[in-house]
């Protein structure tokens, strides 16, 4: 977790911050004068988390998006070390390249061999370019595939972490055929034999996301959105302007609370106070435990069953009438 100076605050942390500036200040004068301050240091701390829970816990649907974008938060490599031990990274599709977007491979979470995949930002502007911002070519999703497959030739379970804005909307990709690559993995998900456990882990934008999120279980993290476009982009289709993006992420439904009213995720997992940026290990945990849950509750079902309970599952969501 970043030290307390190396923090990023959004707008709405700014009491946050302030506390903590508080105690950076207290702290720097006890050591300066020798007077004893451990007790309102100790005071400014208690009054740090009631104010971070204050705060999660009045959180409107967009700033649980910006919480989701938190430059602090962990990523998906973030969450394999914490979580698994021995990963061993795969890399390519083998056909185009290697997309550093998806990364995968074989880990071991609670002494079981898994396949895990998931999007990977940057944690600073490099890294971020490097990575394409968590957004896929086809490639990426080819590269997803070829590991899923590879899971199930060694019957071990998937687990995919999606935190994309997208899949990569440049004129190169879509000539890489993109469309077709999402399409492809979405079928193909839906066959496959082995268990697979999809989260939500920060942004859950399109098809950049259902290009790794088909699975028997479908989970969000309490601090994530989950939906068919940004909040900004749909501001700019329906008003012309960024200016209603807060309207649009109250009128699109995108929290893991509405999710699960729709019936689209199976559960929410819990973050700690004020975000998964605050405590890596917390968050990392709470995702562990949700996941050795859910591949217990699958794994031992008959493969063909498992399958036609995962069509199901997805071909009766949303809501319409025949006329």
């Amino acid at each position: 977790m970043p030290e307390v100076q190396n923090r990023q605050f959004l707008d709405f942390e700014k009491p946050i911050k302030d506390l903590l500036d508080e105690i950076e200040s207290a702290t720097d004068r006890q050591k300066k004068t020798d007077i004893d301050l451990s007790a309102q240091i100790e005071q400014l701390e208690k009054k740090v988390t009631e104010t971070r829970n204050t705060i999660t816990h009045n959180l409107t649907d967009w700033q649980r998006v910006q919480l989701s974008r938190h430059p602090d938060r962990p990523y998906t490599h973030k969450y394999i070390e914490l979580m698994t031990e021995n990963y061993v990274e795969l890399y390519g599709d083998r056909n185009i390249k290697d997309d550093k977007a998806i990364v995968g491979g074989f880990a071991s979470l609670d002494g079981h061999t898994v396949m895990i995949i998931g999007q990977q930002k940057g944690s600073n502007t490099k890294k971020r370019q490097l990575r394409n911002f968590g957004m896929a070519n086809p490639e990426g999703y080819r590269k997803a595939l070829r590991l899923m497959k590879l899971a199930e030739k060694f019957n071990k379970p998937v687990i995919t972490l999606i935190d994309t804005p997208g899949a990569y909307p440049g004129l190169e990709a879509e000539e890489r055929g993109q469309g077709e690559a999402i399409a492809r993995n979405i079928y193909e998900m839906m066959r496959l034999s082995v268990p697979v456990i999809c989260v939500v882990i920060g942004e859950g934008a399109s098809g950049g996301a259902l290009g790794i999120g088909v699975g028997d279980r479908v989970y969000m993290m309490e601090n994530t959105w989950y939906t068919v476009i940004s909040p900004e982009n749909c501001s700019t289709i329906l008003w012309r302007s960024w200016d209603y993006k807060m309207k649009a992420a109250e009128q699109l439904k995108l929290t893991a609370t509405k999710m699960k009213e729709f019936g689209l995720i199976d559960g929410i997992i819990p973050e700690p106070d004020g975000g998964a940026q605050w405590d890596y290990a917390r968050a990392a945990q709470s995702l562990k435990q949700q996941l050795i849950a859910g591949l217990a509750e699958i794994k031992d079902i008959d493969p063909q069953k498992r399958i036609n309970a995962r069509i199901a599952k997805f071909s009766k969501m949303g809501f319409w009438e025949e006329v």
